[in-house]
């Protein structure tokens, strides 16, 4: 039951994964070509990407936490049994992780973005002005 648990909940994150990815492909893609302007913004585009499936599948699959269900955390306590109602739980806990880590890694991602654009748009106003 617990390899069960581990493998549904290492698919579901992969697959909210995607989905994320999915969503922000576009609008990652576009900031990177309007900072960078050159063809390496695909690559930054790319490790992106995969960097949003390594921070979302590690986000949502807690090994750490889904240990509990194979040994106690201490000699007085008791295995966790995997019955329905935790099987929802873990589900729930999988999908809130994955899009959590993921929001957390973005949001580093965009600030950074921000900051990288605004020197952009300055070097082109100080650019446009010696013209």
């Amino acid at each position: 039951m617990f390899f069960s648990l581990l493998f549904v909940t290492f698919v579901l994150a992969a697959f909210v994964s995607l989905c994320v990815v999915k969503v922000f492909n576009k609008p990652i893609s576009t900031i990177f070509m309007r900072i960078i302007q050159d063809e390496i913004s695909s690559a930054w585009n790319r490790y992106v990407k995969f960097a949003t499936y390594v921070v979302g599948i590690s986000g949502g699959v807690r090994v750490h936490q889904l240990e509990r269900y194979i040994s106690a955390p201490t000699k007085d306590d008791q295995v966790l049994k995997l019955n329905h109602e935790r099987w929802i739980l873990e589900i729930y806990r999988t999908i809130i992780e994955t899009l959590q880590a993921i929001a957390w890694m973005y949001l580093v991602i965009f600030v950074f973005a921000l900051i990288a654009y605004i020197i952009v748009k300055a070097f082109e106003l100080r650019g446009a002005k010696q013209k």
